[in-house]
């Protein structure tokens, strides 16, 4: 049986979206579905609407495709959402290789996006799912039509590395639910106890030991990708974007440099570089409304 955010202190997600202060036309909630390509299992949220344009999220490391939720619920009125759990995270399946390469992860969103009719579509991508982004547009620009990349680069920050790291070490199962909460709060102060609670059911699965994990894929001995490495090859994937894209950066983010972010929007012809005020690393949970602002703003500029 399914645990809801409710049940442990959260909110439901239209609720939760309300007291977020995020406009939507709509309640709804999104349905799950499957496919398999590549030989993975991978499932993803529909939002619904097909017959608009279609728009694809890629969520960070150790998040899952419900990371996007506030976002997809008030930019649904615009566009078909799709939301994928990334291999090795939520309900999709894991590797059991071990094999979370980017290029792997670029083939997947190939497979993924041919197997689903999405053949053109606009691409917005957290973290390791904003790196993913901006490799995927590079290696199959014909598919995207615009890029939002979110808080991540060729290059990241050593110390907001450290400082998820540092969160995540000796997770791996761990007794309660509240003690996760409580590690939540301290690692990011910026959200209310009960949007944590709601948010963080979606990336936790019960033991029948009555104990609690992840649902990533945290085996000893896997070596994760988490998209936070430094490599010439990233570079060469920004310099040769040429869509509309549109760089987002939390302003308070101690893993996306803004050095870095002004040396993307200067190799990326004609993009656009914003700073998210009072957001981290994780720019859309941290400030939802300015966020979805800034996304709307883009994508209301483009020529169809």
């Amino acid at each position: 049986m399914t645990t809801k955010p409710e049940q442990m202190g959260g909110m439901p997600l239209i609720r939760a979206a309300r007291a977020a202060g995020i406009s939507f036309k709509e309640e709804f909630t999104p349905i799950d579905r499957e496919v398999k390509v590549n030989g993975m299992r991978l499932h993803y949220l529909d939002w619904g609407n097909a017959g608009k344009p279609k728009m694809l999220l890629l969520h960070g490391g150790a998040q899952t495709a419900h990371s996007w939720d506030f976002f997809a619920l008030g930019i649904r009125d615009q566009y078909h959402v799709i939301a994928l759990d990334q291999r090795g995270h939520g309900d999709s399946g894991w590797s059991e290789t071990g094999d979370y390469k980017v290029e792997s992860h670029i083939q997947d969103v190939d497979s993924f996006t041919d197997a689903i009719g999405y053949d053109t579509f606009t691409l917005v991508g957290l973290s390791m799912g904003g790196r993913n982004s901006f490799s995927f547009t590079a290696t199959h620009p014909k598919k995207v039509r615009a890029l939002v990349i979110c808080d991540v680069g060729p290059e990241t920050q050593k110390e907001g590395t450290d400082h998820i790291k540092e969160f995540l070490q000796d997770t791996e199962i761990f007794e309660s639910f509240d003690w996760l909460v409580a590690r939540v709060q301290r690692y990011n102060p910026r959200r209310p106890e009960e949007q944590i609670r709601g948010s963080l059911i979606n990336n936790l699965k019960k033991l029948p030991d009555g104990r609690w994990t992840w649902k990533h894929d945290r085996r000893n001995g896997i070596a994760r990708d988490r998209g936070n490495e430094v490599t010439a090859k990233g570079w060469e994937y920004v310099r040769s974007i040429r869509c509309p894209t549109l760089i987002v950066r939390g302003a308070e983010s101690d893993v996306f440099a803004p050095a870095t972010a002004k040396k993307m929007q200067e190799s990326i012809p004609g993009s656009q570089l914003v700073e998210i005020p009072k957001a981290g690393h994780l720019v859309q949970g941290d400030n939802p409304v300015e966020f979805d602002k800034a996304v709307r703003k883009f994508l209301g500029g483009l020529k169809v």
